[in-house]
């Protein structure tokens, strides 16, 4: 027969069992699922004996037994995650095979991700990308309750997560680095996770015209167009470049002062001179005159682009947004010294540089120049100095005067010359005679007249020795 049993008995034996659990779950050391396990027994014999009523003892151990077990293994299928296809979830790596990897995801058993579902490149294994213990997002692709097993891609999940950084970094306008992989027809492409593209347009400020020397190199973009269900990014590095230029340009603009000497790159030359970048693309003018102490005819003669020199700031136009540099103000000026190195009576060789109505210039040394006036060009008159003299020309001139407060000093190429040397007067008579010096048979003595012209010719050249 059944009895039925009292509430008193009923919270007794309920206590009884839940010591017991925990009692067992003490002497016998076990994972937290386990002793959840022992409590959750208990408790669920106390519900089918609330249930049950008034119950017969034989008949209700077995009911207890039954309930339970069901009960035990949804309790312990709840301890593992929620798997759902198409769901991005963090892992484990515990083992990696030539064919597949093996990741803990928290369920009962570990997740399959086969070699294709890999995202390897071109010659890479497995073991080249991961290694075991790496914490790795996986995209589930199927879930097998009955085998308890579990398809993942972690390709799949890379991409989408690509994806989404690539539009929260496209809504909020920030700079990401990739590097060029490729040049092609109309511009570069870029590995930012998934294939992106810039134009030739947007490569940088300035048309370029070889982009092949881009190939390899990390640049600095910002995304114009995503269009995921596409597969298509466009980037842009001439918005990260204008965008510094700008910053760059006001900070320069704002604290350049005139003196200061700065470096620069030279980036183009013009026949009036070069533009030479001081820093993140601020420009300056550095004119042909202000390229050396000499006299310049092409700046190329001087500088080359990509040359990398030091300039004196001489003007900062706010206004206008203008910047004038000199190079010869940071090299010495040699007028400074011409003293030391010139002195009045010294014959010196020197490089024709113009031919002027009014005689030539002659250049000594980079800087230093002076003049040969026409009369000093030759023993005899001269009527155009080009006649004597053309650029290009290295002569023989003489220093007949030196200002170095006006940066003058006066050349003679006549006086640089040797003086024909002169015979004495008894020479020069004996030269007159023909033959015979007898008695009417000198010229003298032949032509009276000849003789007293060279008489006076030379008492006119001992005057001039004299003088």
């Amino acid at each position: 027969m059944t009895e039925v049993r009292d509430d008193r008995e009923r919270e007794t034996e309920v206590t009884t069992a839940s010591e017991q659990a925990e009692s067992t779950a003490a002497s016998e050391p076990g994972t937290e699922a386990e002793i959840e396990d022992q409590q959750t027994e208990a408790n669920v014999e106390q519900t089918g004996e609330q249930a049950v009523g008034a119950c017969d003892e034989k008949e209700d151990a077995p009911t207890e037994q039954a309930a339970s077990e069901p009960a035990s293994e949804t309790q312990y299928d709840a301890t593992f995650a929620t798997l759902e296809p198409g769901k991005i979830v963090a892992g484990r790596v515990v083992q990696i095979g030539e064919d597949e990897v093996m990741v803990d995801v928290g369920y009962k058993s570990e997740g399959r991700i086969p070699l294709h579902e890999l995202g390897l490149r071109s010659g890479q294994q497995p073991a080249d990308i991961l290694k075991v213990g790496d914490e790795v997002n996986v995209l589930i692709l199927k879930v097998d309750d009955a085998e308890g097993s579990v398809l993942l891609s972690k390709r799949r999940a890379d991409t989408r997560l690509v994806w989404q950084k690539l539009e929260e970094m496209y809504e909020s306008g920030a700079v990401l680095e990739a590097v060029v992989t490729e040049r092609v027809k109309g511009g570069l492409l870029v590995d930012v996770g998934v294939r992106g593209f810039v134009p030739a347009s947007h490569v940088a400020r300035n048309y370029v015209e070889n982009l092949d020397k881009y190939v390899g190199q990390e640049l600095r973009l910002k995304i114009l167009e995503i269009d995921r269900q596409r597969n298509n990014v466009v980037l842009s590095r001439k918005l990260v470049l204008e965008e510094e230029y700008l910053k760059a340009k006001e900070e320069t603009f704002a604290t350049l002062q005139e003196g200061a000497i700065v470096k620069g790159v030279v980036r183009r030359i013009t026949d009036f001179g070069a533009f030479v970048d001081i820093g993140s693309g601020v420009e300056g003018l550095l004119h042909v005159s202000e390229m050396a102490w000499s006299r310049v005819k092409h700046p190329s003669d001087v500088v080359q682009e990509d040359d990398v020199i030091n300039v004196m700031v001489l003007n900062v136009d706010r206004e206008n947004e203008r910047i004038s540099l000199s190079l010869k103000e940071t090299l010495p000026d040699p007028w400074e010294t011409v003293d030391q190195r010139y002195v009045v009576g010294d014959i010196v060789e020197g490089e024709v540089t113009r031919v002027v109505d009014f005689g030539a210039f002659v250049k000594l040394e980079d800087g230093i120049e002076g003049l040969v006036h026409i009369s000093q060009m030759a023993d005899h008159h001269v009527t155009n100095p080009s006649e004597v003299v053309s650029p290009g020309d290295i002569v023989s001139v003489k220093i007949v005067s030196l200002d170095d407060r006006a940066r003058r000093i006066g050349l003679s190429i006549k006086e640089a010359q040797p003086r024909p040397v002169r015979l004495p007067k008894e020479v020069l008579r004996e030269q007159t005679s023909f033959g015979d010096t007898s008695e009417g048979n000198t010229l003298g003595d032949r032509f009276p007249g000849l003789s007293s012209y060279f008489e006076d010719k030379l008492d006119e050249e001992e005057d001039d020795d004299e003088q």
